[in-house]
């Protein structure tokens, strides 16, 4: 399985956007996940972490702007993030909080314009 990521879009700064992740081929509900952010030419980098038992954990770029939840029912990971910026631009993919080399889906695209 991988990561099936949906929700980007061109947006304005300011704007809100919510990310969704299927993690297919895993059981949300015994699994933390995570969601990482990626622009050319730099490393991929942690934006949110939720562990089994919903503690989380954000990136210090995120300074309260996103909130990531879980619904494990719908074996679904969310991403809401309010307040974007130009820098916010990436994209958005979900995996393990030790990623899975195999489970790198195509992410989803987040363009702020300015």
């Amino acid at each position: 399985g991988e990561g099936v990521e949906s929700g980007g879009g061109l947006v304005q700064a300011g704007g809100s956007l919510r990310l969704s992740c299927v993690a297919s081929g895993i059981s949300l509900g015994r699994n933390a996940m995570s969601w990482y952010r990626q622009t050319p030419g730099k490393q991929r980098e942690l934006v949110a972490l939720i562990t089994n038992n919903d503690r989380t954990v954000y990136g210090a770029f995120v300074q309260g702007r996103f909130t990531i939840s879980r619904d494990n029912a719908k074996n679904t990971v969310y991403l809401q993030m309010n307040s974007l910026q130009p820098e916010d631009t990436a994209v958005y993919y979900c995996n393990a909080p030790r990623p899975w080399p195999n489970y790198w889906g195509q992410g989803t695209q987040v363009p702020v314009s300015s």
